[in-house]
């Protein structure tokens, strides 16, 4: 539900007419992503403040349902698709982008580009481990892509990217703990055909600070904007009313407007 602020500061973009030669996402961060590669504002507000509230998603319902605390099968198959018409054909002809996947086939972390995407592939970036259900499209399983990579820097850096825009939705004075050992071992029974998953969970945090230390070089040697929320939200990964997600949307939308000369000054072309 966090993602509220990420949807904020992308309508914003929308709204400046900005655009990138490629964009990365991970987790809830994907789907609002394809959302502004297709300027899509609707959707940009819709999905993270009214539909992601909806009782058949997350809670007891769903949990009744399919086992799991977050049914995204009902969000993606039902909600979007269904419901909303969520169409994501338009992507064949957007600007690229990049959303991150973990294959627990392959233990690890690797992007798909948004011109081919599916909607499973799109479900399966944002389905969080032990909350959600494995995603399963030809043959291979996924989760969400931060299990590794919750911030995707260093796939943009590796493609020679040389100006970045980074969004997040934790404070500036975030500071990611390890995780528990029950978390971990958790991990490791849930998912036996995968061994290097509860490893990965286990370093989490450390991956973290590389990713923060990273856009720290960068912002020192003047090559990225670094957008975090600018005040503390109650807004939790599963937990925020109405009223609150539409409140850290706007805060998204307004910390990308206070700093609007930092950020076009980045992106401004050599002279």
């Amino acid at each position: 539900m966090r993602g509220a602020y990420s949807a904020g500061a992308l309508a914003w973009l929308i709204d400046q007419g900005i655009e990138f030669d490629c964009c990365y996402g991970i987790s809830t961060g994907a789907v609002h992503m394809v959302s502004f590669l297709m300027k899509s504002k609707e959707f940009l507000y819709e999905l993270p403040v009214n539909k992601i509230t909806d009782p058949r998603i997350v809670g007891i319902r769903p949990f009744l349902r399919c086992g799991r605390i977050v049914d995204y099968d009902y969000l993606f198959d039902v909600i979007l698709a269904k419901e909303e018409n969520y169409d994501i054909s338009p992507l064949k002809d957007c600007k690229d982008g990049q959303i991150g996947l973990y294959s627990l086939s392959k233990g690890k972390t690797f992007y798909h580009s948004t011109k081919d995407i599916s909607m499973k592939l799109l479900e399966a970036s944002t389905s969080l481990p032990i909350l959600g259900t494995i995603v399963k499209e030809d043959g291979e399983e996924y989760l969400d892509g931060g299990i590794t990579d919750m911030i995707p820097i260093q796939k943009a850096v590796d493609d020679g990217c040389k100006r970045h825009l980074i969004i997040t939705t934790k404070p500036g004075d975030y500071e990611r703990k390890p995780a528990k050992p029950f978390v971990v071992w958790l991990m490791k029974k849930s998912y036996p055909q995968c061994e290097n998953i509860s490893e990965d969970y286990k370093i989490r945090h450390i991956n973290y600070k590389k990713q923060i230390n990273m856009i720290k070089e960068l912002e020192e040697k003047k090559e990225a904007v670094y957008i975090y929320p600018s005040r503390h939200s109650n807004v939790t990964r599963l937990g925020g009313s109405f009223e609150e997600l539409d409140a850290l949307y706007k805060l998204g939308y307004s910390d990308m407007e206070n700093r609007k000369e930092e950020i076009l000054s980045l992106f401004k072309k050599d002279e």
